[in-house]
């Protein structure tokens, strides 16, 4: 099994309980935006416990990044990266991952699995090449959503921000369901990305198929 052994070179959380990671890049260590990488924590006890990370980087930055969920409900890696910082030593594996950018259309994001897209959408905005892209991105509160100047001035009112249980006064709460989903599904042409919990990911695919989007359209992490 591939394996490199990086040092983290800077953290700083980018919510309450996202942490973002910059890492030392392999030499010859390329991937796709979208696609991610087992890692673990180089310490004792931890080397062999590897976690799905998604690179929130672009391939030719001098450096990679990862942006990552932190849960404490448990002793688990992400409960562990807590107390990693710089000068401690990750071990990454082979690249892999199906999420990678086809056409313009709608990604559709749960909490943390808007990842894979930050990448797509930052290679996109370099280009010049994000008018045709809309982001709807579920989160639980306001606070919860990740990095979310940079989308909106990559996306503007293209990042649409859906919030259920929201803190702003007045603010109605609301969820991705077919019904909103229906208001988007207008372009034969449109590649239709998501990325979220198991359960968030099956039920936007059985919406998009009921709206009439075939499963070639769809793009999501077998």
């Amino acid at each position: 099994m591939e394996k490199h052994v990086v040092k983290v070179l800077k953290t700083n959380f980018v919510t309450h309980n996202v942490k973002h990671f910059v890492v030392e890049k392999p030499k010859g260590y390329t991937f796709i935006s979208g696609q991610a990488t087992d890692v673990s924590i180089n310490k004792p006890d931890w080397q062999n416990e590897l976690r799905p990370f998604t690179f929130t980087s672009l391939n030719d930055w001098e450096n990679l990044e990862f942006t990552i969920k932190i849960y404490t409900d448990h002793n688990g890696v992400t409960h562990q990266l807590l107390n990693v910082n710089a000068g401690d030593e990750l071990l990454l594996h082979e690249v892999f991952g199906a999420i990678n950018y086809q056409n313009p259309g709608l990604f559709i994001a749960g909490g943390a699995g808007v990842t894979p897209f930050i990448s797509i959408l930052r290679q996109e905005h370099a280009q010049n090449q994000n008018t045709g892209n809309t982001l709807l991105f579920a989160n639980h509160t306001e606070a919860d959503i990740i990095l979310h100047e940079e989308l909106k001035l990559m996306l503007g009112n293209r990042l649409i921000n859906i919030i259920s249980h929201p803190t702003t006064p007045g603010a109605k709460p609301q969820i991705i369901d077919k019904e909103l989903l229906s208001k988007y599904v207008n372009n034969e042409n449109y590649n239709y990305y998501i990325c979220g919990p198991d359960k968030f990911t099956e039920q936007m695919i059985s919406d998009l198929k009921e709206l009439g989007v075939k499963e070639e359209q769809i793009v999501y992490e077998h």
